[in-house]
Order: C-alpha cells, then structure tokens, then sequence
C-alpha cells in the first residue's frame, strides 16, 4: 500500500531529512586518510541523538550501526568497523537514517578521500547528476519509469552501469515504504505518481558491469568486478509541477568547500 502524505507529515519528514543531512555534514568534517568507519559512525549516532532523534538503521532488519560506509567497489550497506581506515584516494558512500516525530530521514552522499583519480571524479559527478535527473521526473502525473529512465539513459550513455538489485524506496513512518523506486526502466511504465507520495531516490552507479557479489556479512554489496560504485540519495515529496526534495546536501557541500 501507497500512503499518501498531508502537508503536516511532509513538513515532519523535513525536519527528519534535516537531521540526516546535517549528521552527513558533521560526518564530512572528519572524513580523511587514517578515519576509521567506527569513528565516522560514533560521530553520526551522537549527533543524531543529540537532536532528538534516534538512528534509522541501528537495528533495522538486525543491521549492527547506524550508517551505512561503503568504500570503493562497496556499492551499499557497509557496516562501520574498527578495522577498516580511509586511504588516500578512497571513495566512501556514507547512507543516513534519523526517525524522529513518527517519520524517516533517509540520504546518501559519495565523499572522496584524499586525492582521487579524475576518472573517479567523473563517476560521482555523474551519478549525482542522475539523481536530479530522476528528481525532475517525480511529480505528478508522471510514472515510477519515468524517474529510472532519466538516471539509466543519463549513466548508460556516459559508459556505467546501474545496479538493478539495490534500488530507491517510498519513505514516511516506515524506512522502506511502497513504492520501489528502481534506478532504470522506461517511460511511461510502472505506478502513477501522485501529490503527498514521498520517496527516496538513490541512483547506484558502477564504473564497470552492473553485477554484485553479496559479502558474508549477510550485508555488504560489492561490485563483481571490484571497480568503483557510487551512491546518491534524497528523499522526495511528489508534486505538481516540481518534486520537492526533502533531504538536502546543502550543509554537506558547505563543509566540503564546493
């Protein structure tokens, strides 16, 4: 079922957005070589509970930590350790959930480590060009392949691939709601999209092939190939006209310099 959310709800999700766009930034200031994925998700959690909110994914379905740290050839669903350090040249997905006031703030954001290769840079640049590409196409009367359609064509026609098996979600009371938001498809297919419809579009985007292997973790995804993969992800209300997005990178960026 597809809930549909009124104007006081989708201003709750905001405000849970926030907090996750917010905890990325406080994770960005110490994203650097020599970082465990343990400190990064201390700092997340803290900072989470410190604004009234708990972890979206501490626990959830049994996931151990707060925040999801994918490095490299991670696609998602990394789980922080103590063992695993930033090396110059790293990429690492950092995916956030807060849960506060009844409702889930879900976003991801690729930092780079370091010096990275350009050929990297192009990756993330593209992929995050692909998320507002499917943003435009989540409003009102278009349909869930209409949003894949723009992130596939826009990564395809540039050499990447796209993840079929992780793919976007609704959002709202529950951290994984109807509908399933893929990252590829066709225009015209799939569900009508509806003012007060709330999802979280999250592009996956690999260097090389699209196929992933499932670590032993019982978590962890990685690409078969072990090229790079990055990840983007806000959290969207449908509208008329424009798609009103939810999470924000804004406080990420202002850290980051760019």
């Amino acid at each position: 079922m597809i809930f549909l959310k009124t104007d006081e709800e989708i201003e709750l999700l905001r405000l849970s957005n926030l907090i996750v766009s917010k905890t990325l930034a406080e994770v960005a200031k110490i994203i650097k070589p020599g970082v465990s994925t343990a400190e990064l998700d201390k700092v997340a959690e803290e900072f989470i509970r410190d604004n009234g909110a708990v972890p979206g994914f501490l626990g959830y379905g049994g996931f151990p930590k707060s925040i999801c740290t994918s490095v490299n050839e991670q696609v998602v669903h990394g789980i922080p350790s103590e063992k695993v350090y930033l090396k110059d040249g790293d990429i690492i997905s950092v995916d956030c959930g807060a849960y506060i006031n009844g409702f889930h703030g879900d976003s991801a954001y690729t930092f780079t480590v370091g010096e990275v290769k350009k050929e990297i840079l192009d990756l993330l640049q593209t992929t995050k060009e692909s998320l507002y590409l499917g943003i435009e196409q989540a409003v009102e009367g278009k349909r869930i392949g209409d949003i894949g359609n723009a992130i596939q064509n826009h990564c395809e026609s540039r050499g990447y691939s796209v993840v079929r098996e992780m793919i976007g979600h609704g959002v709202g009371r529950d951290l994984h709601e109807s509908p399933e938001v893929p990252n590829y498809g066709r225009k015209g297919n799939g569900i009508m999209l509806k003012n007060g419809m709330t999802i979280a579009i999250e592009p996956m985007i690999n260097m090389g092939k699209r196929q992933l292997i499932f670590e032993k973790d019982g978590w962890t995804t990685r690409t078969a190939d072990r090229k790079p993969s990055a990840h983007f992800e806000h959290s969207v209300a449908v509208r008329k006209g424009k798609a009103d997005i939810l999470s924000t990178f804004e406080h990420i960026e202002k850290v980051l310099g760019i």
